[in-house]
């Protein structure tokens, strides 16, 4: 694991971006031959740890320096938005804007009008789709990954009153 470490340093990983989120020892046992108790040979040792990077064009690099470090096993590779709060409160604004123009297109057809606002909720809190790849075999030269494009959205129900 120092050899990930320093790996991940060289490309410029921030430390604040490196996390280890697990840890496990498991002990390694023989069997016994001819009735002879089982006899501890060893341990096992899981080290896992998880990388941001903030730079998409590093991850086939990273994931070579990984490797090449002696890392052994990847579990994925996921990709988020790095401040989605702004993007979320203008997708608000969005769906307010937006349920309020439906709303007065309903109310000219059915011959009402809109009162004033009864409840807003939102719905729909879950994320939004990432893509997600596993490393398999590394090859020269450093893999390709594709970010893609991801959307935020907010799904609000607003109920007015009518006249």
């Amino acid at each position: 694991m120092t050899g990930v470490f320093a790996g991940l340093q060289k490309l410029g990983v921030a430390e604040r971006n490196i996390q280890t989120t697990g840890f496990n020892i498991s002990p390694q046992y023989t069997n016994g031959d001819n009735n002879s108790p089982r006899r501890l040979t060893g341990y096992q040792v899981n080290n896992e740890v998880s990388v941001r990077l903030e730079d998409v064009s590093k991850v086939g690099a990273g994931l070579d320096a990984l490797v090449a470090a002696g890392a052994n096993q990847m579990n994925g590779i996921s990709f988020d938005i790095a401040a989605p709060a702004p993007l979320l409160e203008k997708a608000r604004a969005d769906a307010i804007a937006d349920a309020r123009a439906r709303a007065e297109t309903y109310a000219r057809a059915a011959g009402v009008s809109l009162g004033t606002i009864i409840s807003i909720s939102e719905g729909g809190a879950s994320e939004p789709p990432r893509p997600m790849y596993r490393a398999l075999a590394m090859a020269a030269p450093p893999p390709p990954v594709a970010a893609g494009q991801q959307s935020v959205t907010a799904d609000v129900s607003v109920v007015w009153e009518i006249h």
